[in-house]
């Protein structure tokens, strides 16, 4: 891919992480601070497998994109993320052809490891010095601003933890969101 390219599909992902971060506050503060009956929530919660599988299938193209066709090799932090991601696809894709609604408890926890990695990463990416990364000696660094659009904001690390907020998000909807009747 030419440069061109890469910088269009940065500020398309971009644009992606910041509209999923905007979705996951306000469902969540809907979901623990609104009202009980929401159409909302009730539209996340009909449709939760589907925006879940939609969600970890670009994350996990996506990824392969910019490893394997544009060359930016994952650090170790990135490559944890990912044995945590391309499950998923899976998982939720098995749930939707089985159409079975209860895989929390089988996604929860590959989700909540995946943020957990996630936030640890953008910590030291955001605040830590350039020295204290734990990235390996490959020459593989978090420190390399392969993605930097919207003032430095958007990287892989807050990339990788959008889509895992948002898939957090999604499912707590699905699990704690009760419908009254």
């Amino acid at each position: 891919m030419n440069v061109e390219n890469v910088y269009y599909l940065n500020m398309f992902l971009g644009a992606g992480a910041i509209l999923l971060q905007i979705f996951s506050v306000v469902a969540l503060f809907v979901l623990f601070l609104g009202p009980k009956k929401n159409n909302f929530l009730s539209l996340i919660d009909k449709y939760y497998l589907n925006l879940c599988f939609i969600i970890a299938l670009l994350a996990s193209s996506f990824s392969l994109v910019y490893s394997e066709i544009i060359g930016f090799l994952p650090c170790y932090l990135c490559w944890y993320q990912r044995v945590f991601m391309f499950p998923l696809v899976l998982i939720f894709g098995s749930a939707i052809w089985h159409k079975d609604r209860k895989i929390v408890k089988y996604t929860l926890p590959l989700l909540c490891i995946g943020f957990i990695i996630s936030v640890y990463q953008n910590f030291f990416y955001y605040f830590g010095e350039g020295s204290s990364l734990p990235c390996d000696a490959s020459g593989v660094s978090c420190y390399k601003q392969l993605i930097n659009v919207f003032g430095g904001y958007i990287s892989f690390p807050m990339l990788s933890l959008s889509g895992y907020l948002a898939l957090i998000t999604i499912v707590l909807v699905a699990h704690f969101y009760k419908k009254e009747d």
